[in-house]
């Protein structure tokens, strides 16, 4: 999964972000709200991990600005705080789950992973007109025929699918596709976009903005959508 640390206390969230790297995940790291609001609006991620009390906005506030935005990705808030009123505000402000420090590595992998499955449950199958594609089963298909695409086409296809209507920068889908954290010179972003293009033809519009990076544009007559939802 890709997942977000929101987390002020840099040597912590060094060790959360590098415990689950460990485990297979793509991490990013930042240690205050509003960076942590920028990157939740700007970014996709699978699960959000956000402290509550950081400089600039706090983690409730990040989490309701999130929403108000319809930002669906799925939220654990960490605290100090173990007081009732503390978990009630943190999940009537939209968080789904909520773990009291100190708290062990495996019980925090765990719940990451809880929310996880839930999120991918929730968005099963993405759609763009003709297109579709099922994460479940990792197929797409194109008028119901299937598409065959290679693991690093589907990643990109699904990453466009999943933020229609949204510009994307090249090194944004480095990050999020391959896994680069510092790549500028590389093409492969172009390269693959060619391959899907050339694959799917008509059928999806992928957008070049120029100097920026690329977006998936919705179907002529269509909406775009905040988040994706199952089914559509």
């Amino acid at each position: 999964m890709r997942l977000l640390v929101a987390e002020d206390d840099v040597r912590l969230a060094r060790v959360i972000k590098r415990g689950l790297e460990g485990e297979g995940h793509v991490v990013e790291a930042v240690h205050d709200g509003d960076a942590a609001l920028a990157a939740g609006l700007d970014d996709d991620f699978d699960v959000l991990v956000l402290d509550v009390m950081m400089p600039g906005i706090d983690g409730f506030e990040v989490v309701r600005r999130l929403r108000e935005r319809r930002v669906a990705t799925p939220v654990l808030m960490l605290t100090a705080r173990g007081e009732l009123d503390d978990r009630v505000r943190g999940l009537d402000s939209g968080a789904d789950d909520y773990l009291v420090k100190p708290f062990a590595f495996e019980e925090l992998s765990a719940r990451i992973r809880a929310l996880g499955r839930r999120q991918t449950q929730g968005e099963s199958r993405l759609t763009a007109g003709a297109l579709e594609l099922d994460q479940l089963r990792h197929e797409v298909r194109l008028d119901g025929e299937p598409v065959d695409l290679s693991p690093t086409e589907y990643r990109l296809l699904e990453t466009l699918l999943r933020n229609t209507g949204r510009v994307l920068t090249r090194q944004s889908l480095l990050a999020r596709v391959w896994g680069y954290d510092d790549e500028p010179e590389s093409n492969a972003v172009d390269l693959y976009v060619h391959y899907l293009r050339r694959k799917l033809g008509d059928a999806v519009q992928i957008t070049t903005v120029r100097g920026v990076g690329y977006r998936l544009d919705p179907p002529a007559g269509g909406s775009t959508p905040d988040q994706p939802s199952e089914g559509a």
